[in-house]
């Protein structure tokens, strides 16, 4: 029998929009025998079965985002070269991999580890070089889940309050390149590999859709998983996960977004067929990315007075009030209490008066 700590090693990083199934997908990788490393993020009431993400790499990637300036649903194709040029930083590169070696050795060795996070689509090309420099493979899958059960299971759990739009878009926008930025992964014979998979057919045989991912990124815990193994992850997928049930229909969005959300859903959806990741299916992601920056641009530009308008009221809110005068300083006399003045005869104060060059006139 062969010693897992024996076989190479290899980073499973699941990618994806929120609420697609990501968390699904690295929990039965854990539950089969790849390593999440720990200190896990733990489970809330948003996700029951836990999250299969390392709290170091949220940590990390909320960190990168903010020096970016880019949100976690961020729609903006801009966004993708604001986030490049932080994951381009040596530094980061370093620490990054030196964050994997450290959990390979540890315990022993592990040598397949799953990174899994939300926001790792916005640093692909980070993980991918710190990967290789610590002498793995990198593989991805990236999880599919029809665009309105994703924004209306955001503004369920999350109290998302920034509109179907917005979260259509966010969805689009990740998609789109996340595509892309696996597309050079390679085959998983030449030292990588990528597979995308339908959160709903997950659900339906979570052991035949993974044992498939087993086989095409040569994941060795999932090809080697024992019977108990197995009926762990029975008990862990749940069929009634998927609880939305709209249709793009239902979000109203703007017609062309909603042309756009509906042709890539498609497109994606012929990557998750046998055979279906080919250059056709490509031709047309590269055609609806390059038209989904057109959307984003022609919006921007019509939408610009609406932000001057905001930031102009946000400048007046946050303008303090002015400062009311301060009482004129008293003089002379004034200076003198009342009770004191008033004793003073009037033909004497007027005489002061006078003198002062104070004098009422008649």
């Amino acid at each position: 029998m062969t010693d897992p700590r024996s076989y190479p090693r290899t980073v499973l990083f699941v990618a994806g929009a929120g609420r697609s199934g990501t968390s699904t997908m690295a929990g039965l990788a854990k539950i089969l025998g790849l390593h999440v490393p720990q200190p896990e993020v733990a489970a809330d009431a948003t996700n029951p079965k836990g999250f299969g993400e390392p709290q170091w790499v949220v940590d990390h990637h909320d960190r990168l985002l903010r020096e970016a300036v880019v949100q976690v649903s961020d729609s903006r194709p801009q966004a993708w070269f604001d986030t490049g040029r932080v994951s381009t930083r040596e530094p980061e590169r370093i620490a990054t991999a030196e964050w994997l070696e450290s959990h390979f050795t540890a315990d022993g060795g592990h040598p397949e580890l799953v990174v899994k996070d939300p926001r790792l689509s916005w640093f692909l090309g980070l993980w991918r070089v710190a990967a290789i420099r610590t002498g793995a493979r990198p593989v991805f899958v990236t999880m599919l889940r029809p665009p309105a059960e994703v924004v209306g299971s955001k503004q369920t759990y999350y109290a998302n309050k920034l509109g179907s739009a917005h979260l259509a878009a966010s969805w689009l926008n990740m998609l789109l390149h996340t595509e892309r930025g696996t597309r050079d992964s390679g085959a998983a014979a030449d030292g990588g590999g990528r597979v995308f998979v339908r959160y709903a057919d997950l659900l339906d045989d979570w052991t035949r859709v993974t044992m498939d991912v087993g086989e095409r990124l040569q994941l060795q815990h999932v090809l080697h998983a024992n019977s108990e193994q197995i009926r762990d992850g029975h008990r862990f997928v749940d069929p009634s996960l998927r609880r939305m049930t709209l249709t793009l229909d239902d979000l109203a969005l703007p017609p062309r977004l909603h042309e756009l959300v509906g042709e890539t859903w498609a497109e994606l959806n012929r990557l998750a067929e046998p055979g279906g990741d080919d250059e056709g299916a490509h031709t047309a992601l590269d055609q609806l990315r390059e038209a989904y920056s057109d959307l984003s641009a022609a919006a921007a530009a019509i939408s610009r007075s609406s932000v001057v308008h905001t930031e102009h009221l946000l400048r007046g809110r946050g303008r303090p009030a002015p400062a009311p005068e301060p009482p004129a300083e008293p003089r002379g006399a004034d200076r003198l209490p009342h009770g004191l003045r008033a004793a003073v005869p009037p033909s004497v104060r007027r005489g002061l008066r006078k003198v002062a060059g104070r004098e009422r006139p008649a």
